[in-house]
């Protein structure tokens, strides 16, 4: 299985690698007898360095002092050089570490488009595996101007593309590819699956958009409701000193303003609405300052008056906090307060709550 997932995402050598890797075994193991010595040609493990390095004999030794003189190696050899140190990085599944090899070599600026390409297509194969869909998608760009048709560059644009659930560009990258390789499965595949992924992105996008509007409609006609009963609807922000034309300009955006003031939704998930008979039933908060208790009613019908609910609320069973058993309907007086000049109310229980909403306060 890591033989295949690795055979599709590197470039440039390590495909043969793979396939040679699974058909051969390893026969360069350490043995018993002659670990020691080839431990001492690790250079990590080496106990004293030799004068001279053989790079046939300590070709590690060897890799590391051409590191250190790479200046004087031409841009195409150094390039090529980070190239292999990020395919063995990727192979390792350390896709940070490829992409900074990856990119090392394309800071080489060298001049061999084949090989900046296959910089780039490796990079965004290591991007995608982080997850760096974006930078996946750049870089799968970039490898594809350099070399236009190169497959591995536009399967991994189309994977980057589906990621991101841009499907009509994955639909592009599949078409492109399938025009240089029109019998490559992978590409085939992930085009049937853009095209199916679109189809079912653009069937919600028209759901979502009938949805919005059956809720602007309905919120026209609650709000269309408010207005008809004369209910005047105040803006959080607006000021509580507000001149002579401030009411006919509510009158004039009744219809602009949000229900966000009207409703609890966030912590109860009731709001105002309007029913099937067009009566309007709103969500009511009753405060206890006294023993700082609430209640809250999600559907008060405008035309049940407060009498109606609170003898249900202290109707046979008293709240426990009621200790002294006060809170009996016959006791109770209802208050409303005053938005803009904070100033409490009385009001008859035997009001409904469309008359107190009706009122100027």
């Amino acid at each position: 299985m890591a033989a295949q997932v690795r055979d599709e995402d590197s470039d440039d050598g390590m495909d043969e690698f793979m396939e040679k890797f699974k058909t051969h075994k390893y026969k360069n193991a350490f043995s018993e007898s002659n670990w020691e010595e080839e431990f001492d040609k690790v250079p990590m493990f080496m106990k004293s360095a030799p004068v001279e390095i053989d790079p046939v004999k300590h070709p590690d030794l060897a890799c590391l002092q051409s590191i250190i003189h790479d200046d004087d190696r031409p841009p195409e050899e150094q390039a090529k050089s980070l190239k292999d140190e990020g395919n063995e990085y990727f192979k390792e599944k350390n896709y940070q570490k490829a992409i900074v090899s990856y990119t090392a070599g394309l800071k080489k600026n060298a001049d061999d488009s084949e090989l900046n390409a296959i910089l780039y297509t490796n990079r965004a194969a290591a991007h995608f595996y982080l997850g760096n869909m974006r930078s996946a998608l750049n870089d799968a760009t970039a490898a594809q101007k350099l070399k236009p048709g190169h497959i591995k560059a536009i399967i991994r644009g189309a994977q980057c593309c589906m990621e991101l659930r841009n499907y009509a560009d994955a639909l592009q990258w599949c078409d492109e590819g399938l025009r240089v390789q029109p019998t490559d499965k992978k590409l085939q595949e992930l085009r049937a699956t853009a095209d199916k992924q679109k189809r079912a992105a653009e069937r919600d996008a028209r759901k979502a958009k009938a949805k919005e509007k059956k809720q602007q409609n309905e919120r026209g006609v609650l709000l269309a409701a408010i207005k008809e009963r004369g209910i005047k609807l105040l803006k959080p922000e607006r000021s509580q000193h507000r001149d002579s034309d401030s009411e006919d300009e509510d009158r004039e955006s009744m219809t602009e303003l949000s229900l966000d003031g009207l409703c609890s939704q966030e912590a109860t998930g009731a709001q105002v609405y309007l029913d099937e008979q067009g009566t309007l039933h709103w969500p009511v908060l009753f405060l206890y300052p006294e023993h700082r208790q609430t209640d809250f009613i999600s559907a008060f019908c405008e035309n049940s008056s407060f009498i109606d609910h609170l003898a249900v609320m202290f109707g046979e069973e008293l709240p426990p906090w009621d200790t002294d058993r006060k809170y009996q309907p016959p006791n109770l007086q209802v208050f409303f307060e005053d938005h803009e000049k904070g100033d409490l109310y009385e009001e008859d229980l035997d009001s409904t709550l469309l008359h107190v909403l009706q009122r100027p306060g």
